[in-house]
This record gives C-alpha cells, structure tokens and sequence, in this order.
C-alpha cells in the first residue's frame, strides 16, 4: 500500500481557504452515499487538465503541486483537499485518458459486423483523440516509457479485456473470410503506435511539414493512409 504524505502545516491564510472549500465543496464520503457537487467536480476537472498538461511537459518527477496549483488559481495546501498527493493526482490523470480512451470504443469491437467499417471508427476515433487530447497521450507515453511502474495494474486490468475483445473481433472476420489471417494483438499495437505517434510527435510532423501546427486536414490525410495500409495488409479490396 502506498503511503500518503501528510501535508505540512497550514498557514492562517491556507488553512482559511480549506475551510471554505469545504463548506462549497462536500467530499464524497467512503461508502459514497453522498455524490460531490457540481461545484467541486468543475474544480476537480480544472486540476486535472492543467495537470495533464503539466505532466506532459516535466513528467511525473518535473512537475510541482505548487506548479499546478499556481496555473490554476490556488493553493498548494487548497489544491491537497481535492487530491490528497502528487501520485493520486497523476494516477487520476492517467485514469482520465484511459478511461476516456476506451470509451466507446468497445462498442466498435462487439456491434460492427463490417471489418472495414469498425477499423475505419476506430482508427478515427484514436487520431482524433491524438487531435484533441495531445497531451493526455504523452503523459501515458511517459508512463509506459518508464516501464508503467505506476500504472501497470490498470493496465492490466482495463485495457487488456479490451485488446481481447478486439482481437476476438479480428479472429471472427477470419473465419468468415472477411479478413486476412494475422496475429490481430500485434496489429492492434501497430494501429496504437501510429495513432499516438500524431500526438507524441505533433511538433516534428509540423517542423516537416513546413506548418506552425497540425490542423485537421493533416489528421483526415493520416486516417487516410493509415486505413489503407490496414486494410490492405487484412487482404481487404482499398478503393
């Protein structure tokens, strides 16, 4: 079990803004009979993204509590109410993208029964996460570089059923000769990497590409192209 650190001691003025926090916001008590308000939610999801994208940026060991705190209008000691150490701060960051990644994206795997179609979803659906989310993706990135010493058994637990049901998909298009035969887990892995790499790589893509930035018309090109590429190496017609 991890242990929590202990916050240090609150000056009058810190110690004040926890109080009132607390009277705007009711923490969710442990047996969860009492959902958090509206109010502390807003609040939770503001420390989250300035997080995510502090995190991005200086990894889990670079960025600061105080850091975060500061770009979002708070303090350190007010910021622990809600999240009570830097670790559960990151793991809910984490929880955020992959959660928010997986989302839907079963559906794609259980309900399509056109392989073309639900490769075309969900390769789609990843680019534009790497669009839209650019950061949530290089804060996993680090995470998994460093060997997922934080996070492996999430992991574990939610991504894997989700890669077997997707290679369970691929497995029932073979049989109906809807597909090439091919080990389907390592081209889910092949799929992962290209759709992230717009993401983790965005500013290279851009320096060679000439352009501040990615837009739009660069991420509909690379669903192009990687789709083809897909569906040509499952033996399927590309028209």
């Amino acid at each position: 079990m991890r242990t929590v650190p202990k916050p240090q001691a609150t000056k009058p003025s810190e110690r004040s803004n926890i109080v009132r926090a607390h009277k705007d916001d009711a923490a969710t008590p442990a047996n969860g009979s009492r959902a958090p308000t509206a109010s502390r939610l807003r609040k939770e999801q503001t420390i989250l993204k300035e997080a995510e994208n502090q995190f991005a940026q200086f990894g889990l060991e670079g960025a600061s509590l105080e850091g975060i705190a500061n770009a979002v209008g708070m303090s350190r000691h007010n910021l622990l109410y809600y999240f009570p150490s830097k670790e559960v701060l990151y793991r809910r960051v984490l929880d955020d993208v992959v959660f928010s990644w997986l989302a839907g994206m079963e559906d794609v795997w259980r309900e399509q029964s056109d392989p073309v179609k639900a490769l075309r979803i969900y390769i789609r659906g990843k680019l534009r996460s790497s669009f839209d989310r650019p950061n949530a993706a290089k804060v996993f990135a680090k995470e998994v570089i460093a060997g997922a010493p934080r996070y492996a058994d999430v992991i574990a637990a939610r991504v894997k059923p989700v890669l077997d049901q997707e290679v369970q998909a691929f497995e029932r298009w073979a049989k109906q000769g809807l597909v090439t035969q091919l080990n389907f887990t390592h081209l889910m892995f092949v799929i992962w990497t290209v759709t992230q790499a717009y993401a983790e790589h965005q500013a290279q893509f851009a320096i060679l590409l000439g352009k501040p930035a990615l837009d739009e018309s660069d991420f509909d090109a690379a669903e192009e192209v990687i789709v083809r590429l897909v569906l040509s190496g499952l033996g399927q017609k590309v028209d």
